[in-house]
């Protein structure tokens, strides 16, 4: 995990495949910081800005090619940065953010097969590159197997276009963030989401003070 200034807030950002449950975790986790005296900016990606939310309407609903796709995420992305993360962690505050780069390199990149080293160029460019890379202080990955993931899937809510996908797109996803993980063991920590909701909380409950440096 970075260290970053005492000044400045902490970037924590929360990942999983579809069906994970991470919404679910999100609003507890969300309520564990403010109980805790953290002043957090919650938001999500793609989104958090006017414009990011406009650009996740057609993301998530409309056909398009996979190159438009990344482009289109990483200008949401850009946008989100410039407008919500990077102020709020000048000012002090904390952000929790509902996915951000490395769902690019997940989706983008292993589910839908655009070339890892293409993202990575769309990653400096937006994020900076070096120790000026502006990139998460802790990373929560929520885990599920692919047959946990689709039975989740199934139970009545309508699905957005990436939630439709086949179930090797799905798996592709979960071996990326996987790989993604291992790359990164000090910053992206893997929850095994397969339990009950409360299981999954009090597991976080004693792992996160001693990950965030809190009571």
């Amino acid at each position: 995990m970075n260290s970053p200034s005492p000044s400045r807030g902490r970037f924590i950002t929360v990942e999983g495949v579809d069906g994970a449950g991470k919404s679910t975790q999100l609003a507890w986790l969300a309520g564990w910081l403010t109980a805790r005296g953290v002043r957090l900016i919650q938001t999500r990606e793609p989104g958090g800005t006017p414009l990011g939310e406009k650009l996740r309407d057609w993301l998530l609903a409309e056909p398009m090619h996979l190159e438009t796709e990344a482009l289109l995420m990483f200008a949401a992305r850009r946008e989100h940065l410039a407008a919500v993360i990077e102020p709020a962690l000048a000012r002090g505050d904390w952000v929790l953010c509902d996915r951000f780069t490395d769902a690019s390199f997940a989706y983008q990149g292993g589910g839908r097969g655009l070339s890892p080293a293409k993202v990575a160029v769309l990653e400096d460019w937006v994020q900076g590159s070096g120790a000026e890379r502006l990139e998460p202080d802790l990373t929560l990955l929520f885990d599920v197997p692919p047959d946990v993931s689709a039975a989740r899937m199934a139970q009545g809510r309508e699905l957005d276009r990436f939630e439709r996908e086949a179930g090797d797109f799905h798996a592709r996803v979960r071996d990326a963030y996987l790989a993604r993980a291992a790359s990164a063991p000090d910053r992206i920590r893997v929850i095994d989401a397969q339990g009950t909701p409360a299981q999954i909380q009090a597991a976080l409950a004693q792992a996160l003070p001693g990950w965030l440096g809190l009571p």
